[in-house]
């Protein structure tokens, strides 16, 4: 996974094959102005030959989408669908999509991780604000990268491995950046700006007759974290349903993970067979640490979910909303849902622990 060269996010910054730099630099100006004849001749002026554009690299590929995608954006924000405006623009978008084994617009990645920073940023606002929430969504994708590598040993290995529990207090260390960005949403992004501001620009874009979503935060793909830990067996049809919808999204080595996965048996039901199938009072040791190892990355999983749920619930009160669903395709009710099965999961996974405990013995974080 660490050779694809989605993950070289320093070579996708730094290409600028549109030429676009300056300007797309004028953008956030042309969306104060909601001027959408000079967002219109912006995107035909980038629209490359689609030859030259069969000829470049992934990296070059997916910083055009992330270039042209601005624009799609700011059109249809202002209520213009970008390509009944600039049609010629089709067959390089769907060019880019093949090129680069993803949908043919552009996707969180491109809006945060391969968007350089500084005086380069793509934006659609050029507010303080805007940057500070890429920056939020930014930060979570290496410990993900990281957290997903591991994910897939903890697939292949049993609650009675050292190594079990070993893996996945490494998955608790790459997911905690989840809880940190969460937190620092909270503290610089109002939900109002969110609501009233950014969120418009987040809107579904209709390419060949489908309408795919916008670079939203709710694309970041937690599923896949989720997905070995509990829900490849544990699941719901409502998750199951968005899980559907928000694949193709992601990148092309976690669609194959989930391929590779979604069939598997998860470690909470791991843990739990092995766990019934003991008959003394007190749990080996390694079921022990495993069982505490395995809940504490849960744990995280609820805390992160139940921020994310106040933050919803404010971005889309009735006294400030302007869609009925967030910007990932979700209503407030499914993050609740979600939220409900990794707390029933963390406290399955606890109670297992409990039901062996000794009496006297500490109920605490070395013992949970």
């Amino acid at each position: 996974m660490f050779g694809d060269p989605r993950h070289r996010t320093e070579d996708i910054r730094a290409a600028d094959p549109l030429g676009a730099d300056a300007l797309l630099a004028a953008v956030p100006a042309m969306n104060a102005r909601a001027d959408t004849a000079a967002l219109t001749v912006a995107l035909r002026a980038l629209v490359p030959d689609p030859d030259r554009a069969a000829q470049w690299s992934v990296a070059a590929a997916l910083a055009a989408m992330r270039d042209l995608g601005i624009l799609l954006g700011s059109l249809k924000r202002h209520g213009v669908q970008p390509l009944a405006a600039v049609p010629e623009a089709l067959p390089v978008l769907e060019l880019l999509g093949r090129r680069t084994d993803m949908v043919p617009r552009d996707t969180v990645h491109h809006y945060t991780t391969w968007n350089p920073p500084g005086r380069r940023r793509r934006s659609y606002t050029g507010h303080p604000v805007e940057a500070r929430l890429q920056e939020a969504v930014r930060m979570v994708f290496p410990g993900l990268v990281a957290a997903v590598e591991d994910c897939s040993r903890v697939a292949r290995l049993e609650p009675y491995d050292p190594a079990f529990a070993a893996t996945l207090d490494r998955i608790a260390r790459h997911v905690r950046t989840i809880v940190d960005s969460i937190d620092l949403t909270v503290a610089q992004v109002p939900p109002e700006y969110f609501a009233v501001t950014l969120r418009p620009y987040f809107e579904e874009v209709e390419v060949a007759g489908r309408d795919y979503l916008g670079p939203a935060a709710a694309q970041v793909p937690l599923w896949l974290v989720d997905l070995t830990l509990w829900q490849c067996d544990r699941s719901d049809a409502a998750y199951d349903a968005f899980l559907a919808e928000s694949l193709p999204y992601a990148l092309p080595g976690w669609r194959e993970f989930h391929a590779l996965h979604r069939g598997g048996v998860s470690a909470v039901s791991k843990l739990s067979a092995a766990v019934s199938w003991e008959r003394m009072d007190r749990l080996p040791p390694e079921l022990v640490a495993s069982a505490a190892a395995l809940g504490r990355v849960l744990r995280i999983l609820k805390t992160f979910r139940a921020r994310h749920i106040g933050i919803a619930r404010k971005a889309y009160d009735d006294d400030l909303r302007l869609y009925e669903e967030g910007s990932g395709g979700a209503p407030v009710a499914l993050l609740r849902s979600i939220l409900d099965l990794t707390r029933e999961n963390e406290t399955l996974v606890r109670r297992a622990a409990v039901r062996h405990r000794p009496a006297g013995a500490p109920v605490g974080p070395a013992a949970a």
